[in-house]
């Protein structure tokens, strides 16, 4: 009799550190166009493995965007030049391809599908969530999608145009 308790305890235990494990927060940011109007959403996801970046938005058009992490939660159009530059605690260069970079707020671009959505899903990588040089430090953070594809080596943007898309993350 005393085995079901204690088997059952066990499992108790378990899935409680299961959930601990999966616990999530999430920051949402809508995107805006310039114009003001609503172009989709982003969402931070962390988990205990890190942190991801999901997009769901309507493309410009067809073809390849790039996308960044920016350094200042503000998104006044039509410009969004209230964005600031890209998010980069670390003091690197732009782009994956560049030999002194990447940004932390650099992406790989964002291509269209033949609907004209953009569905992105991929880490944030070495991010913290909150604090100094954190994703939300003081001023917050926001996301911006250009109207080009980034080249991944131009400093200090990739090549990849104006700001066309831009939203603010806030905490569930």
């Amino acid at each position: 009799m005393r085995i079901i308790p204690l088997f059952a305890g066990l499992v108790l235990a378990g899935c409680a550190t299961s959930q601990m494990d999966n616990a999530t927060e999430v920051a949402t940011a809508k995107l805006y166009r310039g114009d003001g109007s609503e172009a989709g959403v982003a969402k931070l996801v962390r988990k205990s493995d890190g942190i991801s970046l999901e997009i769901a938005a309507a493309a410009p058009g067809q073809g390849s965007f790039g996308m960044h992490l920016h350094a200042v939660g503000k998104c006044d159009g039509p410009d969004f030049s209230s964005a600031g530059p890209h998010w980069n605690p670390a003091g690197k260069q732009h782009g994956h391809d560049n030999p002194a970079g990447a940004h932390a707020g650099d992406f790989p671009n964002l291509v269209s599908n033949a609907e004209e959505r953009i569905l992105f899903n991929g880490p944030v990588e070495s991010a913290g969530w909150e604090g100094e040089g954190a994703l939300f430090d003081a001023d917050g953070v926001a996301v911006v999608i250009h109207e080009k594809a980034d080249d991944y080596k131009t400093d200090p943007s990739g090549n990849s145009g104006k700001r066309i898309y831009c939203g603010v993350f806030t905490r569930d």
